[in-house]
């Protein structure tokens, strides 16, 4: 029986989308699987994939609006129907997707009578409306609607703080979080030491990530918070003296790349994701688009086929090499990413 269990337990996971459907453009839904596990383990992935997508992925949002006709949150103004309250909470249920750091100014200028809708936010580039048809404000009279945006890309939830507003400006409470909701069940199936488990996962978006998008990132984190414990032999982790008392892990991100320049293997090219290679937004997006992840993946890509990739040019080309080249020091083929060539 022992036997039996220990070949289960060893066959290689599978994880299938079992169900997925969009009940509108500010939610979608999806039910995942993984089999087949041995006793216990569902509820250990369960939730550390739980609490990685709630609390984990980066989402978008308005988090100010500033206008210096407003003299405070519970004004009325006259024309609008809405109350400034209610815009600013109005305000707070856009959906947003990008993948911008920092902060970003948007905008809405709107002549009256009618309706203000997310289709009239005037936003950079790199931040798009996921539901244009968002109620913001409804205009009665032929009067000016404009207002300064503020918009930022963070994770978690934000409160606003007391007496936070100047000059007409007003903070708004952030939900960054782009799942909703997440729950998950297990399944036991077998007799005695037989028995094992499928893990039923089940994720709400609000548009802005699909569910499989999500699941993705959430795994993609929780494997970047392992990867020190799996280079563990391999570096000598230094501390140094925090001025705030106690002692700080010294090494950061950039301090592990380099040293793996020196001991370069497959495992470790296959945990470095390509979020953490400071690439521009865009190449960013054409990579992930085309389920490049991982350092490996590009690696295992020739320069032509990286052209043949939607949207890429010659200049990205030259911007990854550059950025491995700074980071691994390798002197790569001219033509070609190649693992023919040893490492160095």
């Amino acid at each position: 029986m022992l036997r039996k269990e220990v070949a289960i337990s060893t066959r290689p996971l599978q994880w299938k989308c079992v169900e997925s459907r969009a009940d509108n453009k500010r939610l979608n839904y999806a039910r995942f699987i993984l089999f087949p596990l041995m006793r216990g383990q569902g509820d250990t992935i369960a939730i550390a994939l739980r609490r990685s997508l709630l609390g984990e992925i980066e989402g978008t949002c308005i988090t100010r609006a500033k206008s210096e006709k407003i003299p405070h949150e519970y004004s009325n103004i006259a024309g609008i129907e809405e109350s400034v309250h209610e815009i600013l909470m109005n305000l707070k249920e856009i959906v947003l997707r990008s993948n911008l750091y920092g902060t970003r100014n948007a905008s809405i200028c709107v002549k009256g009578p009618g309706y203000v809708t997310a289709q009239d936010i005037i936003s950079p580039p790199s931040v798009e409306i996921v539901d244009t048809t968002q109620h913001i404000a409804s205009l009665t009279e032929p009067i000016d609607f404009c207002i300064e945006l503020q918009v930022e890309r963070h994770r978690g939830y934000r409160m606003i703080t007391p007496n936070n507003a100047k000059d007409g400006s007003f903070p708004i409470e952030a939900v960054f979080m782009p799942v909703r909701n997440a729950n998950h069940s297990i399944h036991s199936y077998g007799n005695g030491n037989e028995k094992h488990e499928i893990l039923f996962l089940e994720i709400w978006t609000n548009g802005s990530l699909t569910p499989k998008e999500a699941l993705n990132e959430a795994s993609r984190n929780l494997i970047d918070l392992f990867i020190p414990f799996l280079h563990a032999e391999e570096q000598d982790t230094q501390l140094e003296d925090n001025p705030n008392g106690g002692a700080v892990p010294f090494l950061t991100y950039h301090d592990r790349l380099h040293n793996l320049k020196k001991n370069i293997t497959e495992r470790a090219l296959k945990c470095i994701f390509i979020d953490q290679l400071e690439l521009s937004s865009r190449v960013y997006n054409c990579l992930i688009r085309s389920n490049l992840y991982t350092v490996w993946d590009l690696l295992n890509k020739s320069q032509e086929d990286l052209l043949k990739l939607e949207h890429f040019r010659i200049e990205d080309v030259k911007e990854i090499l550059d950025i491995l080249q700074k980071h691994f020091s390798m002197d790569l083929p001219k033509n070609t990413f190649s693992l023919l060539n040893p490492l160095e």
